[in-house]
């Protein structure tokens, strides 16, 4: 990623004491609560550093999902041979996820950057719903039990599951196994059984 403003070159060290700081600072505190001063404080640089390289927070967290320095725990979502099956078990890791108090508010927080910048909205939807994780499972899953079919709408299913994500995010309002199961019935138009 090159830097938002012009100047002199980047130290690649500074770079990533600061990317560092910024991922290790947003996992104590948040969005609302990231300042650049602490970023800086925390990586051993000056507040100007920063701003010659980046024009905000917000950019400095969309760099950090470039680098993979956030949502490190991946959910990759699993393929053993039943698309229903493996959407829900996805699911039910994700919302333990957002309900393990080590990680609560990450993904509000997440939400919040991206309201302020829309880099990081593409970042974050990329790495819920990405190629590697739901959209390239469901891809798979065409002709798999129970079939989805080569004109299945995969990203409406995956808009449909993130969404839900989001919004149970938002709410704090993690889904238990059984709802997980009744949200893709729902989504593909299958039935557990």
């Amino acid at each position: 990623m090159s830097p938002t403003h012009s100047g002199p070159v980047r130290s690649e060290v500074a770079r990533l004491k600061i990317l560092e700081a910024t991922a290790q600072r947003f996992a104590e505190v948040g969005f609302e609560r990231l300042t650049i001063e602490g970023i800086a404080t925390a990586a051993g640089v000056g507040k100007q550093t920063i701003y010659r390289w980046w024009k905000s927070k917000s950019a400095i967290i969309a760099e950090c999902l470039v680098e993979g320095m956030l949502l490190k725990q991946a959910h990759p979502v699993p393929n053993r041979g039943h698309v229903a099956e493996d959407l829900a078990n996805w699911l039910d890791d994700v919302f333990a996820t957002l309900g393990d108090p080590d990680s609560d508010g990450l993904l509000r927080s997440l939400i919040a950057a991206a309201a302020d910048n829309p880099e990081v909205a593409v970042r974050v939807r990329s790495s819920i719903s990405g190629e590697d994780t739901l959209t390239g499972r469901l891809t798979a899953g065409i002709g798999e039990a129970p079939n989805l079919t080569p004109d299945a709408p995969l990203y409406e299913i995956a808009e449909a599951l993130v969404g839900t994500i989001i919004l149970r995010a938002l709410a704090r309002a993690p889904m238990t196994p059984a709802e997980t199961r009744r949200l893709v019935d729902a989504t593909l138009g299958t039935r557990s059984g």
